[in-house]
């Protein structure tokens, strides 16, 4: 393999058991790596201003007395563990999830467009969810707002459509045999069709249905608890394992098909699995959580540009950036709008984090077309 980048693929140059790698890779390996702990570093310090800051602000040696000391029955306690510290956790593990989904559907597709939100996989889940909600009837109104019955069942339904919308995608690729690169737009027609009969369901229903629907579609960490956290994290931790344990699979197809299969890859079958598990992951976090859009688009690119394509640094890299993104992005938009009435009561009004990532991935989203474009 030759050209630009080809110290990443050394796994493959042919070099013998008692080659000694090159300066220059050495220094390679280190700079990505201390990339990687700048990374790391600087999530660390968003995480300890998303703990301290909030309507009642909270000392970082508080905090760290309440988490070391598992203290969850004082005020602060209580804040830290069931509010701030589960908004935290439910941020890393889905901007975890939907960017490394991003990464591995941008390389197995070799799409830059691609991502669980391009793909139509997040708007099948919200189909589901709306199909719950009035057809099923696990919506209601409590005295407290709005509420769902059997959110269980609201998450069912939307990972089942979402699969059925991979399923679709996979289905119309195989029988056509069309280029990986038109997945996408199998993706987007998927997308219009779920979308279309999403309308028809919000037109359909009532004023208490339409009123679930609306607010389950916002992507929403206040919806967190710890048992779906765990649940996503079950089935992101063996998913990512499985990404990097194929890393070098994924670093040979981004040379091209026919340079991956002269490699021993078996890219049929890469690309098979890899959609099925990106799916998989991307449909459980969206039903438990809401359309959360432009995360898997955001996350890759934008870890691409800092660390470049090598998958072994790139999928902890955008997995990182993913989970800032999101912090930040519950961080703006759970103090956006935080005032004093006339009372002297504090009015705290929280924006969806969905709200907040479209914003930023809108813009990303169109600059990408007309880069794309111009190449």
């Amino acid at each position: 393999m030759t050209g630009r980048g080809c110290d990443d693929y050394r796994i493959y140059d042919g070099a013998g058991a008692d080659s000694e790698p090159s300066e220059g890779f050495h220094a390679f390996v280190r700079h990505k790596r201390l990339l990687l702990l700048a990374m790391a570093a600087v999530f660390a310090a968003i995480a300890l201003i998303f703990l301290c800051v909030g309507t009642k602000r909270i000392a970082l040696t508080e905090i760290l007395e309440i988490i070391f000391t598992f203290d969850n029955r004082s005020s602060s306690g209580n804040i830290i563990w069931n509010m701030r510290l589960l908004d935290l956790a439910s941020a890393v593990i889905i901007g975890c999830g939907l960017s490394v989904c991003g990464v591995v559907m941008q390389c197995v597709l070799k799409n830059p467009l691609a991502s669980p939100y391009t793909l139509g996989i997040s708007n099948a889940a919200a189909f589901g969810a709306a199909f719950s909600i009035v057809v099923v009837g696990t919506g209601s109104m409590a005295t407290a707002g709005i509420s769902i019955d059997n959110p269980y069942a609201t998450t069912v339904c939307a990972f089942a459509f979402s699969m059925i919308a991979t399923a679709v995608i996979l289905v119309l690729t195989k029988v056509t045999r069309v280029s990986a690169e038109t997945m996408v737009l199998a993706g987007i027609a998927i997308s219009a069709i779920f979308s279309a009969a999403l309308s028809f369901l919000q037109y359909v229903s009532t004023d208490t249905q339409l009123a679930n629907i609306v607010s389950w579609m916002f992507g929403d960490l206040r919806k967190a608890s710890w048992e779906h956290d765990l649940i996503i994290f079950a089935v992101l931790a063996p998913v990512t394992m499985y990404f990097l344990y194929k890393r070098w699979d994924y670093n040979a197809m981004d040379a091209g098909d026919e340079t991956a299969k002269g490699l021993g890859v078996n890219v049929e079958a890469e690309r098979l699995v890899g959609l099925v598990l990106t799916s998989l992951l991307c449909s459980v976090i969206v039903s438990f959580f809401g359309v959360i859009a432009f995360v898997g688009l955001l996350g890759p690119h934008i870890a691409r540009m800092l660390i470049g394509g090598d998958h072994r640094y790139l999928v902890p890299a955008a997995m990182l950036i993913g989970a800032v993104i999101l912090a930040l992005a519950e961080l703006v938009g759970a103090n956006m709008f935080v005032s004093e009435s006339y009372t002297g009561a504090i009015v705290h009004q929280v924006i969806p984090v969905g709200i907040i990532t479209s914003m930023l991935g809108g813009p990303l989203f169109v600059y990408l077309l007309v880069r794309r474009y111009r190449a």
